[in-house]
């Protein structure tokens, strides 16, 4: 049969009636429903599978209040879609935070209502596991209410060859220091040439992977991403989702799943591809209709937009992620979405649902199901502007947040 003998073959309304019923489709079956299935049907399919999944609380949909602190922008592996980076030969341009500085940070996210530290940067050349087992240990020492949510397989495999360990080792002791669970950073595009493509120094697809299968054995779960628009197929686009899909089959331990979009300023890709706002939504849909072993799916309003955000709501995300008090590597890059915690739990009350803080495994803290008990967040706005300007200088991976 023809390849367009089969595309025409294809019954788009019978497989999505399938996949709303919950039964498992095929990556094929899924790359035709991406390419072909009406956008609101699709919608309405996958939104089925969330209400199901969550009855009773199918209602409800989440954020979290957290802190992404970049502990150091120099970095070996140069992606091409990165505007974060500094090579290690660029002092004028890397930089490091020390200790006390990451600490602070900790102290005014506690203050700010926040639960969770997302602790990320750059591969620097100089730093093993000894670093990241010094830092988390003194994060949870002064905060051991703070849930490290952080790094990735990329990470990892980066600190064990610089300490010369194994992956496991790596694993265990920064876990055993305060790592609760990773953040599946530099997941990018696992299949092979798009991944060569934006990220030629990285490990294989098929490596990360393979050490977040290990990370789950030894009892550290995580997260799994997506970056859209790099210049990757449809098809390439499906079988990273089978690859994540086939993995959490054997181990269970990918708690989410987060798309999100490439932003094309100050790097070397320079936009000349990009992700539409209906192919993001698509995808929303796609991963949860096949991905039917992963529980939350997370709309990204960061890369996308507020708007785009609350409609992902209705094509099957249950969570819309973080407010953010401090985000560096994507704004670099040209995302200047902004929110603060008001804007959210509004956005999700006019997309219909009742919004839920939660924790990082998804219980949920304080369900904000009567508006005029809503909480007033004057604090955080202001805080993010004092932290971007300190001393009338604004940290140069920070000038983006000083706008607001």
């Amino acid at each position: 049969m023809t390849e367009n003998a089969d595309h025409m073959s294809f019954d788009v309304t019978a497989v999505l009636e399938r996949a709303a019923a919950g039964e498992r489709i095929t990556p094929e079956e899924a790359l035709h429903l991406y390419r072909d299935a009406p956008l609101h049907a699709l919608g309405s399919a996958a939104d089925a599978v969330r209400r199901r999944r969550y009855a009773g609380t199918e209602h409800i949909a989440t954020y979290i209040i957290e802190r992404n602190i970049n502990y150091t922008n120099v970095c070996v592996t140069a992606c091409k879609f990165c505007a974060f980076y500094a090579a290690p030969k660029d002092k004028a341009k890397g930089w490091t935070r020390d200790l006390d500085d990451i600490l602070r940070r900790c102290a005014e996210t506690v203050e700010l209502g926040g639960t969770q530290i997302m602790f990320q940067g750059g591969h620097h050349p100089d730093y093993g596991v000894e670093y990241y087992e010094k830092h988390f240990a003194a994060i949870k020492a002064e905060f051991p209410q703070l849930v490290i949510h952080s790094l990735g397989a990329s990470e990892v495999e980066h600190m064990a060859r610089i300490s010369k360990v194994s992956v496991e080792e790596a694993i265990t002791r920064i876990h055993e220091a305060g790592l609760d669970s990773f953040a599946g950073a530099g997941a990018e595009l696992l299949p092979a040439r798009p991944r060569k493509a934006i990220a030629p120094l990285k490990e294989s697809g098929e490596r990360w992977l393979e050490i977040m299968e290990t990370a789950h054995g030894l009892g550290v779960e995580s997260t799994s991403t997506m970056l859209m628009g790099t210049g990757e197929t449809n098809a390439e686009r499906i079988e990273h989702l089978r690859m994540i899909r086939d993995v959490q089959d054997r181990t269970g331990g990918f708690r989410a799943f987060i798309p999100y979009t490439y932003q094309p300023e100050n790097n070397h890709l320079k936009g000349r591809t990009q992700a539409t706002i209906f192919e993001y939504l698509r995808m929303i849909a796609i991963a949860r209709l096949f991905m039917d072993n992963i529980v939350h799916i997370q709309g990204s309003w960061l890369t996308t937009g507020k708007e785009a955000g609350q409609l992902s709501l209705h094509y099957g995300a249950d969570d819309l992620g973080s407010i953010m008090l401090e985000e560096n590597v994507v704004s670099a890059a040209g995302a200047k979405h902004r929110s603060n915690r008001m804007e959210i739990i509004d956005l999700i009350r006019r997309a219909g649902r009742v919004p839920a803080q939660r924790t990082t495994t998804y219980e949920h803290i304080v369900v904000h199901d009567d508006p005029a008990n809503d909480p007033v967040d004057e604090r955080v706005m202001s805080h993010i502007s004092s932290t971007a300007i300190e001393g009338g200088t604004a940290h140069p991976e920070l000038k983006l947040l000083a706008s607001n």
